[in-house]
């Protein structure tokens, strides 16, 4: 600790506009007549996905407890119950995330739309984007499959490529040849578009990235016109990773074999193992209606809308000086 580590990371002047965009989004919302939602930010189970880490607790008595990376879940369980379309403006946090645009505690804008397509949501998406990115000039919107990008920035196919040529175009980007040999095809494909082909995206523009591969649909349902790929999207602008949203999976049968999935590539990897959140899976067998769900990075726009070059001129504290 030094003697400024007390003060905070934003100047006052980010942090007025960062109040004002945060009330600009509630408007958005509320003039569109989409329920506002708090849940729980301490939770009874964590997230299987191998490529999160939740952030440990403990509930007086012992029982464990994690906090929320998303509140997803609990959203999905108030989509089940019948509540119909929600946002919900909080703080998450996943650990082993720090950088200049990370912060392993940050805040998320997550909405749900009952009955729309995945391209009903990235139109909404780039309007409230458009929104909080004013009073700077509306940035035109384009939309490209993920095959498409992959095919334009890194030169390869991600669903005809074979490992191999996966591998001869991850070595052709530059990365180490030994990484290469250790990595599974979804972590070939997570460089390429992590390291390569995300940083390209969106400069001038909203990019959404559409159609991501089958074996990355996480929650979202694969397209019923191609299984090999999900309807799920990505917005990027300025080569940074903006949102992420689905048209949701409401099987409750296949997301319990993906949770099991992403359970044995944690013991793979040597990560934690977590139980399936079971209160999710029942509400889904209960009946989740058709819809389409976002999760928005919310200091991530402040970011573009405010000409800023890190993640910690957004935010009064990062995880360092909390």
């Amino acid at each position: 600790m030094t003697d400024t580590d007390w003060e905070p990371t934003a100047e006052l002047a980010r942090l007025q506009q960062r109040a004002a965009l945060l009330a600009r989004a509630r408007s958005f919302f509320d003039e569109r007549g989409v329920l506002a939602v708090d849940t729980p930010a301490l939770v009874r189970r964590a997230v299987t996905d191998p490529r999160l880490h939740s952030i440990s607790a403990q509930w007086p008595g012992g029982t464990a407890a994690f906090l929320h990376t998303s509140p997803e879940y609990a959203m999905k369980r108030l989509l089940a119950a019948g509540y119909g379309d929600l946002y919900q403006i909080c703080h998450v946090f996943r650990g082993e995330e720090q950088g200049p645009l990370h912060n392993g505690e940050f805040t998320l804008i997550e909405w749900y739309r009952v009955g729309w397509t995945l391209q009903q949501l990235m139109d909404e998406v780039a309007l409230l984007v458009q929104a909080l990115l004013a009073p700077a000039t509306a940035r035109p919107v384009r939309q490209l499959s993920y095959a498409d990008a992959l095919r334009q920035h890194a030169g390869c196919d991600p669903l005809g490529a074979t490992d191999d040529e996966l591998a001869a175009a991850a070595r052709a980007q530059g990365f180490d040849a030994a990484l290469l040999a250790r990595c599974t095809r979804d972590e070939l494909l997570d460089l390429l578009m992590g390291a390569r082909v995300g940083p390209r995206l969106g400069h001038g523009e909203l990019c959404f990235v559409h159609r991501y591969p089958g074996s990355q649909a996480a929650l979202a349902r694969l397209d019923p016109d191609d299984s090999r790929v999900a309807l799920r999207f990505e917005l990027y602008a300025e080569g940074i990773e903006l949102a992420n949203g689905f048209e949701e999976l409401g099987d409750a049968g296949e997301q319990r074999r993906r949770f099991e999935a992403d359970r044995r590539e944690r013991a793979r990897c040597g990560l934690p193992q977590h139980e399936p959140d079971e209160r999710l899976l029942a509400a889904l067998a209960h009946g989740l209606p058709p819809c389409a769900g976002v999760a928005v990075g919310f200091d991530r726009v402040l970011m573009l809308a405010a000409g800023a070059c890190q993640i910690a001129d957004v935010l009064p504290f990062t995880s360092e000086r909390a």
